[in-house]
């Protein structure tokens, strides 16, 4: 069904905050950033939401998708829109988090170079405004 606007519209993605608990720490995963922008970047598993998907399909969608990870139960985060998140144009993300079994092994897969877990004191320099979402995540919970 095409769509045409008068106006542009904001892009919509989702994006993942899977933790684990391992050795009395939290752990993150992330992954490294295949392309364009931040290509070799540390991020959060992610993307943009399809036509025919809800955000929580998406979500899941897209974490299986770039680690390997199924079945996981997520709860929405919030959502974050500051304006210039994504150089390439207008995206609003909402962000969902999800605990992981703590030997839960993640691949890398479509869109990501590498995958690995993170302490949560311990994140390398991250791709888009990812760093204020994990901190979100992590005062909340």
């Amino acid at each position: 069904m095409p769509f045409t606007y008068e106006y542009p519209r904001a892009a919509i993605t989702a994006d993942a905050l899977i933790f684990r608990r391992k050795a009395e720490q939290t752990e993150i995963l992330l992954i490294q950033r295949q392309s364009a922008p931040f290509q070799g970047m540390w991020a959060l598993p992610g993307g943009f939401l399809d036509m025919d998907e809800t955000l929580e399909q998406c979500v899941a969608r897209e974490t299986e998708e770039e680690t390997g990870l199924g079945g996981l139960q997520f709860e929405q985060l919030g959502a974050f829109s500051a304006i210039d998140r994504d150089p390439r144009h207008r995206t609003i993300t909402v962000a969902f988090v999800a605990w992981a079994d703590e030997n839960s092994l993640a691949t890398a897969g479509s869109d990501a170079n590498n995958v690995q877990w993170f302490f949560v004191n311990q994140l390398p320099k991250l791709a888009f405004d990812h760093e204020e979402i994990i901190k979100s995540a992590v005062k909340k919970f």
